[in-house]
C-alpha cells in the first residue's frame, strides 16, 4: 500500500521514490491503485498548530527543535512502554504504574500536537487513580494503537 504524500492531484498518480514499484501499466490514464487521495498521515493525529508554534520556536530549523522534541517523545516511550507491560503482566494490573505511564503521556503527547492521543491518556490516567480495573486493558491496547499511529505520523512529518 502506497503511503506517500507526494501524489498529481487530481490524478493521484504515485512520484515518490520511496512507493515500491509497480508492474507497468497497459493503459495510461491507470493510476496508483495502492492508495486512495487522502490527506497526509499527520491530519488528523498531529494538531498542525502545535506543529507550527514548535516551528515558530526554531525558525531558522539551524537549532532542531522539532526533531529533538520527537527524539525526546520516543525516549520517553522506549523507557516507559516496558513499564507498562510489566504493570499489565501481572494478575491484577498495577494501576499506579498505569497512572504514571499515561500521565507521563498525557503531557509529552500533547506538546506535540497529538491530542487525540493526549485525551485518551487523560481518561485512563483518571481510570487507574479511581482504581477502577474494569476495561482499563482495553483502553490501554487503543492506547499503544494510537501510539503507533503518533509515531507514523511524526516519522513522516520529519
Amino acid at each position: 500500500m502506497c503511503t506517500c504524500t507526494m501524489v498529481l492531484a487530481p490524478w493521484n498518480l504515485c512520484i515518490s521514490s520511496r512507493c515500491p514499484p509497480t508492474p507497468p501499466k497497459l493503459h495510461l490514464w491507470d493510476t496508483c491503485e495502492r492508495s486512495p487521495m487522502t490527506a497526509p498521515p499527520t491530519a488528523d493525529l498531529l494538531d498542525p498548530e502545535a506543529i507550527q508554534r514548535l516551528r515558530e520556536l526554531d525558525p531558522s530549523g539551524d537549532n532542531k527543535l522539532l526533531e529533538r522534541v520527537v527524539a525526546a517523545f520516543s525516549s520517553s516511550l522506549e523507557r516507559l512502554l516496558p513499564d507498562l507491560a510489566r504493570a499489565r503482566a501481572t494478575t491484577e494490573l498495577d494501576l499506579a504504574a498505569i497512572r504514571h505511564v499515561s500521565h507521563t503521556l498525557k503531557s509529552s503527547s500533547a506538546s506535540l500536537g497529538a491530542m487525540a492521543l493526549s485525551a485518551r491518556c487523560a481518561d485512563i490516567e483518571a481510570q487507574a487513580r479511581e482504581g477502577r480495573a474494569e476495561g482499563l486493558n482495553e483502553q490501554v491496547d487503543a492506547m499503544l494503537q494510537d501510539i503507533q499511529q503518533v509515531r507514523a505520523a511524526l516519522a513522516a512529518l520529519l
